[in-house]
């Protein structure tokens, strides 16, 4: 599993993290405190907190492509 800190303060950032998301098979998940939702799912997203940073953990051992597309969101 990979974890990576991201910043997601906006609504068109959010849009914009999903459709990123929705390309890749493997489960991804997004962390707030205590709070965890699917990142292929904006309803969910939009249930956290945006204002801070959350964390993605990713469910593969091959995520190369899928980190690279995330250096955008970092926060």
């Amino acid at each position: 599993m990979k974890s990576v800190t991201i910043s997601l303060e906006m609504a068109q950032r959010v849009k914009e993290f999903v459709a990123v998301t929705q390309n890749y098979d493997c489960e991804i998940s997004l962390k707030s405190g205590k709070y965890v939702v699917d990142a292929k799912s904006i309803l969910g997203i939009f249930s956290l907190d945006l204002s801070k940073p959350l964390v993605v953990e990713i469910n593969s051992d091959d995520c190369a492509a899928l980190l690279k597309d995330l250096e955008q969101f970092k926060a």
